[in-house]
């Protein structure tokens, strides 16, 4: 059975540009074309695309890709129930009855089979074909399809084809200017301006630890999540360990290193 993924009503939604990708969304929005986010794990991609839904007023359907998902998962299927056999929409279906926004967030985790669906409505023809109901859904202008994807996770088994890629516009994000990030901890946390800007400056640190194997380093989310902890009391050292540290690696010597340089800042 397909995943239960209902429109998200965002309200008063804060969000830091990075540069020009409101502007760019939003000609993309305007000029029916699909978009492609390209970003490090928690650098802002799903809460871009949470705030553009609310600026353009669209509702906003958003589908976690992973290994197990099937063009009937996002498509739809027949089931059984007490009156019979009847159609269920996917996801991706109702985003275009209704003229919503589809999101696939870290659409490469999806079977290669499943992205196939994606192209007919991602190039001039903007039709969702529906083989088992014979319909050929046409996309109507508020329509918008938005894919995700990390490249750093891309390999030779995980990556975007570039028949797929090359029909989407991309912009790509990285982690916010430090004084960007201060403020989107601020924003979300409302830690004292001190505190923040010590995350944020223990946060760069880690991030140039580039000897450790780190597959990735100290995302805003991570960053956001150690104020939050600060914020309830826990300590501060505990905290930055709980949520700047140990989600980055399981090796001990990793994690060693990591808190050194948490302690270095409180000492």
């Amino acid at each position: 059975m397909h995943a239960k993924v209902k429109p998200e009503k965002t309200g008063g939604l804060f969000y830091c540009a990075q540069h020009n990708e409101i502007e760019l969304f939003e000609h993309a929005a305007r000029n029916r074309l699909p978009v492609l986010i390209k970003g490090p794990t928690g650098c802002g991609k799903t809460r871009f695309v949470r705030y553009m839904a609310e600026r353009l007023d669209r509702p906003l359907y958003t589908i976690a890709c992973h290994d197990d998902l099937t063009a009937a998962d996002l498509v739809g299927r027949h089931l059984i129930g007490p009156d019979g056999t009847y159609w269920s929409d996917g996801p991706l279906t109702r985003a275009v009855r209704e003229g919503a926004i589809c999101y696939l967030d870290e659409v490469v985790e999806a079977r290669k089979d499943t992205t196939v669906v994606l192209h007919p409505l991602s190039d001039d023809r903007r039709i969702l074909p529906i083989e088992r109901t014979g319909e050929y859904l046409e996309a109507p202008d508020s329509f918008m399809l938005v894919v995700s994807y990390n490249p750093g996770y891309q390999n030779l088994l995980k990556g975007m084809k570039p028949s797929t890629r090359q029909r989407f516009v991309a912009v790509r994000f990285n982690y916010p200017k430090a004084e960007d990030e201060i403020t989107i901890v601020r924003e979300e946390t409302r830690i004292n301006e001190d505190s923040a800007k010590k995350l944020v400056k223990i946060a760069t640190a880690l991030r140039h630890l580039k000897d450790h194997d780190l597959e990735e380093s100290a995302s805003t989310r991570l960053i956001v999540y150690a104020a939050t902890l600060i914020n309830s009391g826990l300590n501060p050292v505990d905290a930055c360990m709980a949520a700047l540290a140990e989600p980055l690696t399981d090796d001990l010597l990793a994690i060693e290193a990591l808190r050194e340089v948490i302690l270095s800042f409180y000492g």
